[in-house]
């Protein structure tokens, strides 16, 4: 077994140093039965599907096995490799033989494929040979594949103590040292991730080659390389270095995977000039580019961040995918920088942009977020949120990134320093010595013991106005320092109305409501007025305990219904004015949209 924390960044340079699994694990409440379903349906389920989509023939047949031609997109192996990291976090959070069984035969077959050198990309190997490596490199997420594989080595090592798959990773990354850099060959990789991967095979061999090509990577970004392939460089996130940008740009992935990486950089070479460039990038993409949810990518066009406060609600893109990467970004920074708005940022993601992209069976997905649909949108697109949540898709990033996530999901919830622990992120659970117990988000007690009194910094979410430590006032946005055997944090889950910047012009004039961490919806089936026509009074909602989609709490508000629709010319005075009939507005938390049928649904709504 690795010595290292079974944590997806096993750094010790940072302000803060993670709790890997079974330091830090979820017993109970909100987490729990999610990251359960995660473990006994949906990775099972996730490896039938990557069956039935011929990405595990296309490794097969790259090891020799069988005869035929690959299959599915170019990157199909990285969903083959995620899948592997969500099985081994999931072992290491829940030993169980027959899933032991499942990785180490799917590890045989990846190293069956891997070629001498070092090399491995079962797709460019079937279609282009050796002759085809690296000549589309833009395009071909050769390095992409190779970094998802590293981290699934990675997490294999440290949560099973297989070697295996840790051997094909190094021999990959030896080769990918020996034909990249200065004075080899001068290229990146149109898909990021190489990066965050290659310093997390550093923290787990100490082989300072993998950090070397890593920073190499990071530093290589916005020097024509992409340009020079013909290919517009802001969506490849290399316009301009990464020292020198000032907000995310391009593919929202893509942008956000990079800038974890470089964050690793930074942790790991105690590069603090770069770190500072990441935090204005950070603190950009949160203030001018970030949804309420959490959500990150503006454009169905490119998959893309657009401008800064271009957040349509309608064609929100909002990929679970960038979720995750933003959650994994946001984490990085929070160890670096020891920050309580990382982890506020995390919270918002994980329970809102990212939760939503998963069913609450756990085994159906959502691959776009938006915060609104209307009612009768005709499904125009294989991803649209119209056509319900989806088993898979032909490009299936998203489910087994859910998956790895649920269950790596324990290692972001705590972090040690030389004197103290910090919570970060609550659940019913144990973290070290200490219990925890809540009900959390749904009530706002969290009772945290010891067996004897202990340093612990509690983080208080930035909206918690009100909050207290026995009974003590602490203040929002920052951490709590308690020591203590019995600790009592109250957190007051007061119902709010929000409004947006102005200058985000696709929902001026309208607010959302909250609870706690929750961004609530207002969907069509709990609602009998028109949702496409409703209006909100500014009136704090109430919460209530329901019975619906498994027992969550819903906030009853005020609204009005707009004057409707009406034949003839959409614009004339007074069109916008609010004069129907009063009517109770029922909302529920975002996550948990369109898991009965799909019809309107709206996270903004005009206010009265």
């Amino acid at each position: 077994m690795s010595a290292a924390p079974r944590s997806p960044a096993a750094t010790t340079k940072g302000r803060r140093r993670p709790l890997g699994l079974g330091q830090a694990t979820i017993t109970g409440g909100f987490w729990a039965p999610r990251q359960t379903r995660n473990g006994l349906d949906a990775i099972p389920s996730g490896q039938d599907q990557l069956e039935k989509a011929g990405n595990l023939q296309n490794l097969r047949l790259a090891a020799g096995i069988g005869e035929g031609e690959a299959i599915g997109p170019v990157f199909a192996d990285s969903d083959v490799y995620k899948w592997l990291e969500a099985a081994a976090w999931e072992y290491g959070r829940n030993p169980d033989d027959d899933l032991l069984k499942r990785i180490r035969e799917l590890t045989a077959v990846v190293a069956a494929a891997q070629r001498d050198d070092g090399y491995l990309d079962s797709v460019v190997q079937l279609r282009y040979g050796d002759e085809g490596r690296y000549q589309q490199l833009v395009w071909s997420h050769e390095h992409y594949c190779a970094g998802h594989l590293i981290q699934a080595a990675v997490a294999q090592v440290r949560c099973t103590g297989d070697r295996a798959l840790l051997d094909v990773a190094t021999k990959l990354a030896d080769h990918l040292a020996a034909t990249f850099g200065d004075g080899k060959t001068v290229d990146v990789d149109g898909h990021p991730v190489i990066e965050m991967a290659l310093v997390e095979l550093y923290r787990e061999t100490g082989t300072a080659a993998y950090l070397d090509l890593a920073k190499w990577f990071v530093d290589a970004r916005g020097h024509g390389i992409i340009e020079n392939h013909g290919h517009s460089p802001a969506y490849f996130s290399d316009r301009v270095p990464v020292r020198e940008a000032t907000s995310v740009e391009g593919h929202s992935v893509r942008a956000v995977y990079l800038a974890a990486g470089a964050t690793d950089v930074a942790l790991e070479t105690g590069d603090a000039e770069l770190l500072e460039a990441l935090k204005r990038q950070f603190d950009h993409m949160w203030s001018t580019k970030t949804y309420v949810t959490g959500g990150l990518g503006a454009r169905w066009e490119g998959e893309a961040f657009g401008d800064e406060y271009e957040l349509p609600a309608d064609r929100a893109y909002a990929e679970t995918c960038a979720a995750i990467g933003g959650i994994q970004w946001a984490w990085r920074m929070l160890l670096a920088t020891g920050e309580a708005s990382y982890a506020d940022a995390i919270e918002r993601m994980l329970y809102n942009g990212f939760l939503a992209g998963v069913s609450l069976a756990g085994t159906e997905y959502f691959y776009v977020n938006p915060l609104q649909l209307r009612g009768g949108a005709f499904p125009d697109n294989g991803r649209s949120p119209a056509h319900g949540r989806r088993g898979w898709f032909d490009c299936a990033c998203c489910p087994p990134n859910i998956m790895r996530t649920l269950s790596s999901l324990d290692g972001y919830l705590a972090t040690t320093t030389d004197d103290a622990i910090q919570i970060h992120q609550y659940a019913t659970g144990a973290i070290g010595d200490l219990q925890v117990e809540t009900a959390y988000p749904w009530e706002g007690t969290v009772r945290i013991t010891a067996p004897e009194p202990t340093v612990v910094e509690l983080r208080i979410p930035a909206w918690a106005e009100g909050a207290t430590v026995n009974g003590e006032p602490v203040e929002p946005g920052t951490y709590a320092r308690v020591t203590a055997a019995d600790i009592t944090l109250q957190l007051p889950l007061h119902s709010r109305v929000v409004g947006a910047d102005p200058r985000i012009d696709a929902v001026r004039g309208c607010v959302a409501l909250e609870r706690g961490p929750l961004v609530y919806a207002v969907e069509q089936v709990d609602n009998s007025a028109d949702v496409d026509d409703l209006h909100l009074l500014l009136e704090a909602p109430t919460a209530e305990e329901s019975d619906l989609l498994g027992g969550v709490t819903v906030l009853r508000a005020q609204g009005r219904v707009g004057t409707g629709h009406k034949p003839g010319w959409s614009f004339e005075p007074g069109a916008d004015d609010s004069t129907g009939d009063a009517v109770e507005v029922t909302a529920v938390p975002y996550y948990a949209w369109a898991n009965r049928e799909i019809g309107a649904m709206r996270v903004w709504l005009p206010k009265v």
